[in-house]
């Protein structure tokens, strides 16, 4: 498992958890990246906050990292604990790409493609429509 947390796609069908205990508090986590997402841009002081979440989360995702490697766990425990942790990876990568800028450049080229996709299906279609037409 815990070579699966460090292999290149681990955060693939991993989710950022809707909330996560950090220092005492409920933190809504995935409401706060949906928030951040939704920005046009992001101000000195959000970019603050968000390198001093990805501290926390990151500390946080240590701290379950060894917990994975060291304490005796069922299998059940440690299968929740894996998705947890990926979780929390899953979440320091996408806040590093909103904090610097590369999450709305992606979003956008992925539009931009699944735009010129969705015309050339549509081209293909009419083209055989007519050739089965005649």
């Amino acid at each position: 498992m815990l070579s699966a947390l460090h292999s290149r796609l681990f955060w693939v069908g991993q989710y950022i958890p809707h909330s996560v205990e950090l220092e005492g508090k409920n933190c809504p986590l995935h409401e706060y990246v949906w928030e951040m997402i939704q920005k046009e841009e992001i101000t000195e002081e959000e970019k603050k906050q968000i390198e001093n979440c990805i501290e926390i989360l990151s500390i946080k995702e240590m701290e379950d990292e060894k917990e994975l490697e060291e304490k005796p766990l069922t299998r059940e425990e440690a299968r929740t604990l894996y998705h947890e942790t990926a979780g929390l990876l899953r979440t320091i990568m996408d806040l590093r790409e909103i904090e610097d800028g590369t999450m709305k450049e992606n979003a956008k080229r992925f539009q931009e493609q699944f735009l010129s996709q969705r015309v050339k299906d549509a081209k293909l279609w009419v083209e055989f429509l007519k050739k089965v037409k005649e």
